[in-house]
């Protein structure tokens, strides 16, 4: 094959940049500082996959699939090509996740077809989004809406914008405006590319604070139909039917998640509260930075001591939403018996379209003995998405609740919301993407 010309390697669009490398698709050709480096063909089919999927895990079936389609060959097959490739960068630039799969973790610094210029803005973008915090995200929001004004048909960066324009809005609360460039951002990013998965995983979370958890269970099973390897969707299964208050389910859905990637963090950790499994909460829980829930967790189990010293310690974070501040102050408050005190914390806290929150503070105020306050905050809660029967019915901070004359009511909607949930489940394929 005739090489790439210097001048063309500079301008060419149809090019990955990693490091000291680029990676030529269309001529099949690898260049390290611009030469060639000779790859054997199936090295270079594992290559690319491996660089058009970075920093997410590749999973050893889908690498044999892609390579020797329609082919038995031993595993020792792919652990060869694995080494070819590490000989050229090095062991760290292709991590192993011991008996599932393999990770490009080089960072592309450049994409076939996108304007140089655009990407380095969108790297930016995606480095002050891990951040989290108001300054980075407004920052990120301004470089993604940079991106889209050079490069308006590069989906990603409309997924990514959609995410800022999403937490500027939980943070501050009060420009509806974010909120609505959310969900126009990230349809716009799946409209440009339908198969994106970051904008299928963070649709899905605003779905499920928009009350639209039917329509992403249906549409997350459907992708899964189509990609029953992808990790990051049954992640967001976990999420969105614990939002249906199908719970049993959730967790099913995390053990698939975790069947295909064990690094991947989901939120099972809020489905094991709301089964009353408090260890596993915890235990859960630990894998990312603590808030609420493995202090609410250690309340519930009675340790009132802890709970209380990782409120206080967390309370004092400058970085913490009013909503944030809202919940963990009034759980310090019950900790504390001051009930006078969580209930006023609670009627001062503003909650937007977070009707998870909805509920734990419901189960706050019948903790403070707020019947008909908390009646209140799950019917809204339930209105707004989210139902979650069995803790209601089993919970004992829901003690006070139950007592109350319309308490059957309200269980009996919830009940009947989530068996609307579990048929659209059930008609979408679930039981074959959960395997059960």
């Amino acid at each position: 094959m005739q090489g790439i010309s210097k001048e063309d390697q500079s301008a060419a669009p149809g090019t990955y940049r990693f490091g000291e490398f680029e990676l030529f698709p269309s001529e099949r050709q690898l260049l390290h500082q611009k030469r060639m480096v000779p790859l054997p063909p199936k090295a270079f089919d594992a290559l690319l996959l491996l660089v058009q999927n970075a920093e997410r895990l590749v999973r050893k079936e889908e690498l044999v699939h892609r390579l020797w389609p329609d082919t038995y060959v031993a595993e020792t097959n792919l652990t060869n090509t694995i080494v070819v490739l590490r000989k050229v960068f090095s062991r760290d630039a292709i991590q192993t996740v011991q008996k599932f799969g393999y990770r490009f973790a080089l960072r592309v610094l450049g994409e076939p077809g996108v304007d140089q210029s655009a990407y380095d803005k969108f790297l930016r973008a995606k480095e002050l989004i891990t951040e989290r915090s108001l300054d980075s995200m407004l920052r990120a929001r301004d470089l993604c809406l940079l991106c889209i004004a050079s490069d308006p048909e590069f989906a990603p960066p409309w997924a990514w914008l959609g995410r800022c324009c999403r937490f500027i809005e939980k943070f501050t609360g009060q420009d509806p405006l974010n909120l609505e460039l959310a969900q126009a951002a990230l349809r716009r990013a799946l409209v440009i590319d339908p198969d994106l998965a970051c904008a299928h995983q963070f649709y899905t979370q605003l779905q499920a604070d928009l009350g639209q958890s039917q329509d992403a269970v249906a549409r997350l099973v459907g992708r899964l139909a189509r990609y029953p390897h992808e990790a990051e969707s049954f992640a967001g299964l976990v999420q969105i039917l614990r939002f249906c208050g199908l719970l049993e389910e959730s967790v099913m859905a995390h053990r698939c998640a975790a069947s295909l990637d064990p690094t991947l963090v989901t939120s099972v950790a809020h489905t094991h509260f709301l089964r009353g499994e408090y260890e596993a909460t915890i235990e859960t829980y630990s894998a990312r930075k603590g808030y609420y829930l493995d202090a609410a967790a250690w309340a519930a189990l009675g340790d009132t001591r802890r709970a209380t010293s990782l409120l206080k310690d967390r309370l004092g974070d400058a970085q913490l939403s009013p909503l944030m501040y809202g919940l963990m102050s009034s759980l310090l408050a019950l900790a504390e018996d001051r009930c006078r005190d969580a209930v006023a914390i609670i009627d001062a806290t503003k909650v937007a379209h977070e009707p998870e929150v909805l509920f734990y503070m419901a189960r706050h105020l019948s903790r403070a003995g707020e019947a008909s306050g908390a009646l209140r905050q799950l019917r809204r809660a339930l209105v707004e998405g989210f139902t979650a029967s069995f803790p209601v019915a089993e919970d004992p901070w829901f003690a006070a609740l139950r007592a109350h004359p319309e308490f059957n009511s309200v269980l009996s909607e919830m009940m009947s919301a989530e068996a609307a949930a579990r048929q659209v489940l059930t008609e979408a394929g679930g039981a074959k993407v959960l395997g059960g």
